[in-house]
């Protein structure tokens, strides 16, 4: 036999080990599935369309269609763009798809992935320094309220209302609504506000003129220049369209205006796009979000493929009635067949006020930790930031341990700045004889104390998961490293021993095992009766957050929607 010959035949059944294997691990990406599931991860070509209630799997869903497609050689995962909302989620899929093989695709929130080409096309398509990043609106809205002669005749000083101009900017510029346009475009929009029209588009105004003289850009603006970089700029456009072929778009029920444009842009005449939603958690539509274009997906592509998720994994048959019920009173989205073993039935508590209520609840949160349920498996959710106040206030009064979910950035806390700064430290030159667990473990006792908001303890934690974990490899400190820079990067911190106080919005997507869901009263929840249909769907949002149990009150006048699901 030849040389040549030799050779041809090594390759030969070096392709054929390499395809058997590649299908050994396609069929085990499938296994893991469920028939929905799985027609899901089968259909590797788009468009596809996934209606999936709360708890179905989802998340798993998508990213193992995306495994399975790199598997048998539909997709390149280096040309895979996987798109979300929250630093958090985007750190959840490339957890997920880097434990099925497929580390290599960019899994990111819309301001990430838009940000980067930004910053990388600026210098050619705009010239000149990239402008400043705002990452809060609140000294820009200050000051161009005063500009704008309003100073005297609104409450700039309180925080809430600063917060509800900047939403309101924020909805014209993803709606793509310009200062001028604003009055106009908002005539007959239905919602309850301190400012009027005409008053916000003067701020806006004088907001868009203090950005181009400060040089700077909102996260607003990156997607409406990314957009018009990759729709206006031809050779932009073709690197991009090279970069990234195949697309996955999480939460399409949350998408705005503008991203849809984006995402065409991104998308070009192409097909290759799945997009996964639940019509029923709509509940950002004052931030510029409706559930239109996943509802109206089938008719942009006629030969879409349509699957429903409809196996409720996350919570008990009991409160999955509960959440079904809330669906068929608005008949807003996809009801789901609950498959876990039952529980108790949702419980209701009514109080005389709002003291009695935080009373209440806190003493039934510290009789679950004393029977042994872990704080971080316990949420207390509320309508407004105002109810968070109070209910950390009682959590003090009886010293459990909390915290609320709000916007710090976790990595930027000094405290766990110096920790991580001294594990890099550690990993250039290891310790001998110990584990790297029980260095980590060395290096982080002085930190913790008995603090209610232990930081450090949950990035311990984090470490004792990767190290019972078999697919983290190799078990170093450096390994380490890189999945927390990982979540510092997505901004994804690790769960924290302590109890969770949220807002209903802040706490989509997330879930625990018992949940606290309070102020469920007539006149706060629903807030806008302007709004109604959003805010049965944030009912519906809060009840599918808990695993085992649901715990709601009220004061005095009970919410209608209780009667509306059968509770009261």
């Amino acid at each position: 036999m030849s040389a040549n010959d030799l050779n041809s035949n090594l390759n030969s059944n070096l392709n054929s080990n390499l395809q058997a294997a590649s299908m050994l691990r396609a069929e085990e990406i499938l296994a893991a599935l469920d028939g929905d599931q799985r027609e899901v991860a089968l259909a590797t070509s788009g468009p596809v369309c996934v209606i999936a209630g709360a708890g179905t799997g989802k998340t798993r869903a998508i990213t193992h269609r995306i495994a399975y497609a790199c598997a048998i050689g539909v997709m390149n995962p280096q040309k895979v763009l996987a798109l979300t909302f929250t630093s958090r989620a985007a750190g959840e899929m490339r957890t997920r798809l880097r434990g099925l093989g497929v580390p290599n695709v960019s899994a990111r929130t819309f301001h990430s992935a838009a940000l980067r080409q930004l910053i990388y096309f600026w210098p050619t398509v705009f010239g000149g320094r990239v402008p400043n990043l705002l990452t809060t609106k609140s000294r820009f809205i200050t000051e161009a309220v005063s500009r704008s002669g309003l100073g005297d005749s609104l409450p700039i000083s309180s925080r809430e209302f600063l917060r509800e101009i900047s939403s309101k900017i924020e909805w014209a510029k993803v709606s793509m609504i310009s200062p001028e346009d604003y009055v106009t475009e908002t005539k007959g929009r239905a919602e309850r506000t301190r400012i009027t029209a005409g008053q916000v588009a003067q701020v806006y105004s004088a907001y868009q003129s203090l950005m181009r003289q400060e040089h700077a850009i909102d996260f607003e603006d990156v997607l409406l220049l990314t957009t018009a970089m990759v729709e206006q700029d031809r050779d932009v456009r073709e690197r991009v369209h090279d970069q990234y072929r195949f697309f996955t778009i999480d939460e399409y029920q949350d998408i705005s205006p503008l991203q849809q444009r984006l995402i065409n842009a991104w998308l070009g005449n192409r097909k290759e796009i799945c997009v996964v939603g639940d019509p029923a958690q709509t509940i950002y539509s004052f931030a510029g979000a409706t559930p239109l274009f996943l509802t109206g997906f089938a008719r942009r592509f006629p030969d879409a493929q349509v699957i429903r998720l409809t196996t409720g994994y996350r919570s008990t048959p009991e409160i999955i009635f509960t959440a079904n019920s809330i669906l068929r009173v608005g008949e807003m989205g996809q009801e789901t067949v609950a498959l876990n073993e039952h529980g108790l039935m949702p419980d209701l508590f009514p109080y005389t006020d709002e003291a009695s209520e935080i009373q209440g609840v806190a003493a039934k949160i510290e009789n679950l930790i004393s029977e042994g349920v872990a704080p971080h498996d316990i949420a207390v959710l509320a309508r407004t930031n105002a109810q968070l106040t109070s209910l950390a206030r009682g959590c003090e009064s009886l010293g459990l341990p909390y915290q609320v979910r709000d916007n710090e950035r976790f990595f930027e806390r000094s405290d766990i700045r110096d920790f991580l700064k001294l594990v890099r430290q550690a990993s250039v030159i290891p310790a001998q004889g110990v584990t790297w667990l029980q260095e980590l473990e060395t290096i982080a006792a002085p930190y913790i104390t008995s603090a209610t908001n232990d930081g450090i303890s949950a990035l311990v934690h984090l470490a004792r998961e990767f190290d019972a974990d078999t697919s983290f490899s190799p078990k170093t400190l450096r390994s380490y490293l890189r999945e927390v820079e990982d979540r510092v990067e997505q901004n994804n911190p690790p769960v924290m021993p302590v109890v969770t106080l949220s807002t209903l919005h802040a706490a989509k997507g997330l879930e625990w095992d018992f949940v606290f869901l309070i102020g469920v009263s007539e006149g706060l929840f629903p807030s806008d009766e302007n709004s109604i249909d959003e805010e049965r769907r944030l009912f519906y949002v809060g009840v599918t957050r808990a695993k085992r149990h649901v715990s709601l009150s009220y004061r005095q006048k009970p919410s209608p929607f209780l009667a509306e699901a059968g509770i009261l």
